[in-house]
């Protein structure tokens, strides 16, 4: 098809080029202005995996400023040499990149020092003034680190390493913001204190994904979907994240977080207030965050009864070592752990929108699920009226017809798609079937580059755009509905419900979904092992 051709005959670099112009309009001084870009926690892995090879990317896709330095700053004794052979596997160079990675290099440095000592912090600024070469060189610092270090680090920072005028500073922070509402509100009065809420970057991976991006166009550039956006059409809404990571190795941290906390809080919670806000007036991060505040405060207090949690146990039966451990058999786990792997809560929006729609958050983040999937399925309402019941195929168990659906993929294999019923091709009579209106990004947009969430996220801090970061309001209306739910576990008043290694969920979970009315059909129905 012509319309797909004109996407493949030439790599297409329209996202970076736009941030180009988006930076150098924000910048008029972008030739002679130094940057500083500081990986606080260098030696770790988050520095490792994710911040050292996207900067590598964003400079060799040259999307960067030209008069920018790297400096890693960590307690090990490490030289900027070990720094990279830790993360070299992690860069992806081809063979003809060579050269450019060579220059990258040379724009690093590293420093070791500790988290806690002003000393160190104002060691730490007179590097960053020697190599920019400008006491007013923008400084953004990102703390790869963990969360017990930042209030001392984050202090630290503001009164030793902030830039001379008219240098700015911002702070790319880490999930978790806190461990509960009340840690969470600390955490923010100690960066009020200390910070603009202009120079805090508190980053939620999730907000960089590519379909995560783009609801906002998908309702609100598409008029078939702004009309039937709401209660009257929309019978219900899920919002699914399943991860195949096991958590043996990380079992200590993950049992002070929990999946709870882990996903729901933060990447299901913000995915929920993108989905459902009204239209905002503008694309400016504010108006956008200021909807998303909104819609959330309108969420009403989650009921025990709509909460469903589990932990996953070994398959005893099956051959494979790693599937015969359960959570409890972490060594780095207490035997009397109720810290849950899935969860799924049900909420409600008190709003003319969407009152009496359930909006369905189930998260498991373990090697107890039977795939890796994060997606969100928008179910419509039944058809009015009954003329094919006669007609309809014997494959269709319910006997009524399947209800639509559109479903947006975020990870893997991003795709949006539309589940509709159509007539059986070669039928005679009106045999009726499920199918999908299917836009598969893999398929559709061959070969054109889609930069992943870290690249788009630390773009976003260079050009000082909060769209897709989380503000302190925001972050307070997210712990306020979750708090509850997690002070019950604690006190141990919610059953953990087990489940196997490779179980396509919990029993209990779908159940009480079909309660608040979704409907399971085909592929979709549970069956029981």
């Amino acid at each position: 098809m012509s319309t797909t051709k004109k996407f493949t005959v030439e790599k297409i670099d329209y996202i970076y080029e736009r941030l180009r112009t988006q930076i150098t309009s924000n910048e008029s001084s972008i030739t002679s202005q130094s940057y500083v870009f500081f990986i606080i926690g260098a030696s770790g892995d988050l520095a490792k995996r994710k911040i050292y090879p996207t900067l590598w990317w964003l400079y060799r896709d040259g999307v960067l400023p030209k008069n920018i330095s790297f400096i890693g700053y960590s307690r090990s004794q490490l030289t900027i040499e070990q720094i990279f052979e830790n993360s070299h596997k992690y860069m992806k160079i081809q063979e003809d990149e060579h050269d450019i990675y060579e220059k990258f290099l040379k724009l690093n440095s590293y420093i070791s020092g500790s988290y806690d000592k002003s000393e160190d912090f104002e060691n730490l600024n007179s590097k960053a003034n020697k190599i920019s070469h400008q006491v007013n060189a923008h400084r953004l610092f990102y703390l790869a680190l963990p969360p017990n270090v930042y209030e001392s680090v984050s202090e630290l920072i503001s009164k030793h390493c902030r830039a001379a005028s008219p240098g700015w500073l911002r702070l790319i922070i880490e999930k978790p913001f806190g461990k509960d509402l009340e840690s969470s509100n600390k955490f923010s009065q100690h960066l009020n204190k200390l910070y603009t809420e202009e120079e805090i970057y508190r980053i939620d991976h999730y907000l960089g994904k590519e379909m995560v991006q783009n609801i906002l166009v998908l309702r609100f550039s598409n008029r078939i979907f702004s009309r039937v956006w709401n209660r009257d059409s929309i019978a219900g809404v899920q919002i699914i994240f399943k991860e195949k990571i096991g958590t043996h190795r990380h079992g200590s941290y993950f049992d002070e977080v929990g999946i709870i906390r882990d996903v729901i809080q933060n990447h299901l919670m913000q995915i929920l207030s993108i989905l459902a806000m009204e239209k905002p007036r503008s694309t400016t991060g504010e108006d956008i965050r200021d909807e998303k505040v909104k819609v959330l405060r309108c969420i009403a207090p989650i009921k025990l009864e709509n909460v469903i949690v589990g932990q996953y146990i070994g398959d005893k039966k099956s051959t494979d070592s790693e599937r015969q451990l359960g959570y409890l058999d972490d060594k780095n786990v207490p035997k009397d752990s109720t810290t849950p792997t899935y969860a799924q809560i049900i909420v409600f929006i008190k709003n003319e929108r969407w009152d009496g729609v359930p909006f369905i958050l189930r998260a498991v983040r373990s090697k107890a699920l039977n795939e890796r999937k994060a997606e969100i399925r928008i179910q419509f309402r039944d058809v009015p009226g009954r003329m094919f019941d006669e007609e309809l195929s014997e494959n269709n168990v319910e006997g009524t017809l399947a209800r639509d659906e559109l479903v947006i993929r975020i990870q893997p294999d991003e795709a949006i798609y539309l589940k509709i019923n159509t007539k059986r091709p070669g039928e005679m009579n009106f045999s009726i079937e499920e199918t999908e209106l299917d836009l598969t990004y893999n398929e559709r947009y061959q070969g054109v580059k889609l930069p992943n969430a870290y690249e788009r996220l630390i773009l976003d801090v260079f050009m000082g755009s909060k769209i897709n970061f989380v503000r302190s309001d925001e972050l307070q209306e997210a712990w306020r509905i979750i708090d509850p739910i997690l002070a019950e576990i604690e006190k141990k008043k919610l059953q953990i419900i087990p489940y196997k290694f490779g179980a396509i969920g919990i029993r209990e979970a779908f159940d009480a979904a079909v309660k608040q009315g979704f409907i399971y059909t085909r592929t979709y129905v549970w069956e029981d092992d």
